[in-house]
């Protein structure tokens, strides 16, 4: 119970970080390292070192495979790489930038990630869109299709990433599988909001536009098309030579690191510090990569400890349905943080009972990934997006959760009606 207890209290704190003003990686690793010294205090386990290296292993390989991606996306970012894409949006309809932006951010978000994804588009809207509101309302499309972009893709959600890695899906299967339903998630709150953006928008002066870093059209070309190319070579690389997907990551980051190197061997250190990998490190977000060991550590503590079992065993008792306990599960990530609810369903239900690429876990990544929508705190996505344009938690309910709400119920019955 004292275990259970400890995780409570710190999952509380990770959920009510801005009321209490604490920052979630800190409660993280906190809460992690107690209910560890909580499990071994009880002595129910003779040997807890053990058991605490085996799933050490299986969230180091998360935790590389972050670092990896969010250097390579930093990198591209720093090299202005991302304009590629934004340069070539010329319209002002309302309704049309509101279009190219939810699908522009499904597809980017399926070979980068939600959270990424989510910072690149906002950058987007700002040089297109002056006015607060409108942007909230692009804010608002940008994070469903965001998390729907990143349900179907290996790398494209940390959720997805982690069933991935534990072997519970294969990445061909779940891009075949989700895509539809993920597509449909968008779709439908893409048609009610379109239904009501009018008329054209205002662009700002272009000379409150951020100034180029100093990279030439040619370096930001090889370095964005580059670090692309490298990405989408993960799941190749993992599906060819079956080496987890880090060791994928890192392999791309080597190769993108070489081709900075080689590109700006002749300009003096002050310049390229920050078109390097070094600089980029300095600028990735390693709260979130800390925040991401604190809760595993904790979900693993609890798999030790037999109470996911437990959970597991109570839930089938009381649903007698896999799928209601999904969504249910994809509900629930609306409101707290779909990383340790998709952990917890690791520890529930092993391969033994589940096996690689059954509808439980594609199901799972496609709820996990698209429920957080419903809420603007209910992903990284939503939470990045609200920090950056400073959206209302309740203009958010009133404007954006119905529409992500009907989104999310219509994927999933599509995909219940496809293949579960």
């Amino acid at each position: 119970m004292m275990l259970l207890l400890v995780f409570i209290i710190g999952y509380l704190a990770i959920t009510l970080e801005h009321p209490l003003r604490l920052n979630k990686a800190a409660t993280a690793l906190l809460t992690g390292v107690l209910c560890w010294t909580v499990y071994v205090s009880s002595g129910v386990n003779p040997a807890p070192a053990d058991s605490l290296t085996h799933h050490l292993s299986e969230i180091a390989g998360i935790l590389f495979f972050l670092l990896g991606a969010m250097t390579i996306v930093e990198l591209i970012d720093a090299h202005d790489g991302f304009d590629i894409i934004t340069s070539r949006i010329t319209t002002v309809s309302r309704r049309r930038l509101l279009i190219i932006v939810g699908i522009l951010a499904f597809f980017l978000s399926a070979v980068l990630d939600n959270l990424t994804t989510a910072i690149v588009m906002i950058s987007l809207i700002r040089k297109l869109v002056s006015d607060e509101k409108d942007r909230w309302y692009y804010g608002g499309i940008i994070i469903i299709a965001a998390n729907a972009g990143g349900a179907w893709s290996p790398i494209g959600d940390v959720t997805t990433t982690m069933l991935w890695v534990g072997g519970q899906i294969t990445s061909s299967n779940i891009v075949a599988k989700l895509i539809l339903p993920s597509l449909v998630s968008l779709a439908v709150p893409l048609t009610f909001m379109a239904w009501k953006m009018k008329g054209n928008f205002t662009r700002p002066d272009k000379s409150n536009e951020e100034k180029n870093n100093g990279s030439s059209s040619m370096e930001k070309s090889i370095v964005f098309f580059t670090g692309v190319i490298v990405l989408f070579f993960v799941p190749v690389f993992k599906s060819t030579t079956d080496l987890p997907p880090f060791m994928g990551i890192l392999l791309g980051l080597g190769v993108l690191w070489l081709v900075t190197e080689l590109i700006h061997k002749s300009k003096n250190d002050e310049h390229k510090s920050s078109l390097s990998v070094a600089g980029a490190l300095q600028r990735i977000d390693t709260p979130s990569v800390l925040f991401f060991l604190g809760i595993l550590l904790a979900i693993s503590a609890l798999d030790s400890a037999g109470h996911l079992h437990n959970l597991s065993a109570w839930m089938d008792s009381k649903f007698h349905n896999v799928s209601v306990i999904t969504m249910l599960i994809g509900l629930a990530s609306a409101v707290v943080d779909n990383v340790p609810l998709v952990a917890a369903a690791q520890g529930m239900y092993p391969t033994t009972v589940f096996a690689t690429d059954h509808c439980f876990w594609e199901f799972l990544a496609y709820c996990a990934g698209t429920g957080g929508s419903i809420l603007i705190i209910g992903s990284a996505a939503g939470v990045a997006v609200m920090g950056l344009e400073k959206i209302s938690f309740f203009w958010y309910v009133k404007k954006i959760s119905f529409p992500a709400l009907l989104g999310y119920f219509a994927g999933a019955f599509v995909y219940i009606a496809m293949f579960a």
